[in-house]
């Protein structure tokens, strides 16, 4: 007797089914998600370094790529090819006309892998706005994670070293990369206070993301990062002003209670909160050592673009040219000690300004490109948020990442393991804004999207 099943009637239920039909996100998942395995100390912005994070994202060009030759992946416009693949040629040319062109090839793979690659793939890798949930609910679960982590740090006193004492919440990056976790919670802060705020999603999806945004709200303050509080502040003020008043009001009063009771009424390093946010008003009266450090060095990557103002000193050529280039207010590093590691002085290898970064080592090729790029995708998605739609909840979280990622690009610039995540945040800004193109033979309708019964698309 046979057992065979007609193919038509096998059904998947469930786990399996899910992976049946979203295995191609895998990829995707383990590059935001591998950021939870700790490194050993010191390989947290080591040169040359390939960590898990970053081997996945290549597993995620691959299974792209692979899927482009079957013809499953969505179909893109003209304008996308252009703005996905214009920093490409940019890179090229900063790569060709170094000074040393072998040099500054790492420099190309990195930035081709962090601004092209990943943001490609995951712009015709994900299909639908349910496959857009749940990348961004990998953020969340990072955050969470990585944030815990930092406020046990803080509570044990095993963190990075700040102001004497081992309280830096740092999570599983280390001192090496103190602006690791304060970026990935920051992230999914964002991605929380986005979701909690969509109109259109459940009532209990709404509960437990603003929740989880409460709950982010206290490692991001334990990270003592200026820089990603701006940002998180900017992010989550538009994100409440597109969500609506009414809504954005909940909000705030509930992050301002939560405020209250861990800085004033629990003391959650009220003392060093204080200091940290006094600091950020005295930039240009009274600025400290790092302060000065970066005022040196974006005077320095401004000198170098205007020694070659069209295509820069190459890619990696900033710290070859730097010394050259600054005044002697310059001091030779940052000191970073604790959570498990020894005292060690971190050289300034970067302006700390991804702006100016490009300037100085591409150009105004590769920052129109790049930085052009970036701004048309603002644009568009804005515009597309305002026109209305059926997935208004996948445009607050990407507006919100987005803007995040560019607003922390004014005092920070790409380096450590959770540089990755930049490229997936790109990209999922680019799925929201950029429009599709016509479908063809590959089963994909009109909107660049497979049509799945039950699914819905951008």
């Amino acid at each position: 007797m046979s057992l065979a099943v007609p193919a038509a009637t096998v059904r998947l239920p469930g786990l399996p089914g899910m992976l049946r039909r979203h295995w191609p996100l895998l990829p995707l998942a383990a590059t935001v998600l591998f950021l939870l395995a700790p490194l050993p100390a010191g390989d947290a912005t080591a040169s040359g370094k390939v960590g898990p994070a970053d081997a996945a994202s290549l597993l995620l060009a691959l299974v792209c790529a692979v899927q482009a030759l079957r013809g499953r992946v969505r179909a893109l416009s003209p304008l996308g090819v252009l703005v996905l693949g214009a920093p490409g040629v940019g890179l090229a040319v900063a790569t060709m006309t170094a000074g040393d062109p072998y040099a500054a090839l790492p420099g190309f793979v990195r930035y081709l892998q962090v601004f092209v690659l990943v943001p490609a793939a995951v712009v015709l890798l994900v299909r639908d706005a349910r496959e857009f949930r749940l990348a961004a609910g990998c953020f969340v679960v990072l955050a969470l994670v990585q944030g815990a982590v930092g406020v046990l740090q803080y509570a044990t006193h095993t963190g990075a070293s700040y102001q004497g004492e081992t309280v830096r919440a740092v999570g599983t990056f280390g001192p090496g990369d103190v602006m690791g976790m304060a970026t990935v919670v920051a992230y999914g802060l964002v991605v929380a206070t986005a979701a909690a705020l969509a109109p259109g999603l459940a009532r209990r999806t709404r509960r437990i993301a603003g929740a989880c945004a409460l709950v982010l709200v206290v490692p991001l303050v334990l990270s003592f990062s200026r820089g990603a509080w701006i940002a998180t502040f900017g992010a989550a003020l538009l994100v409440m002003a597109m969500a609506g008043i009414r809504r954005a009001l909940k909000v705030l009063v509930a992050l301002a209670a939560v405020g209250v009771v861990l800085v004033g009424g629990l003391g959650v390093g009220s003392e060093m909160v204080a200091e940290r946010l006094t600091s950020i008003t005295q930039v240009s009266s009274a600025p400290d050592q790092s302060v000065t450090d970066r005022y040196t060095m974006w005077a320095a990557a401004e000198s170098m673009w205007r020694e070659r103002p069209a295509v820069g000193v190459g890619l990696k050529g900033f710290p070859a040219h730097r010394d050259g280039h600054s005044s002697i207010g310059l001091s030779s590093g940052s000191d970073t000690a604790g959570a498990g590691q020894a005292f060690i002085k971190q050289p300034l290898l970067s302006p700390h300004n991804m702006y100016l970064l490009i300037l100085s080592e591409q150009g105004l090729i590769g920052l129109t490109a790049l930085a052009g790029g970036w701004l048309a995708l603002l644009v568009a998605g804005l515009r597309r948020y305002a026109s209305g739609g059926g997935i208004r909840d996948c445009g607050l979280i990407a507006t919100g990442l987005f803007v995040w990622q560019l607003t922390d690009f004014l005092y920070a610039d790409i380096g450590g393991p959770s540089t990755v995540l930049t490229g997936v945040i790109i990209g999922l800004a680019a799925w929201w804004a950029l429009p599709s193109g016509t479908a063809g033979a590959s089963g994909f309708d009109a909107a660049g999207l497979r049509a799945v019964p039950g699914t819905d698309g951008p």
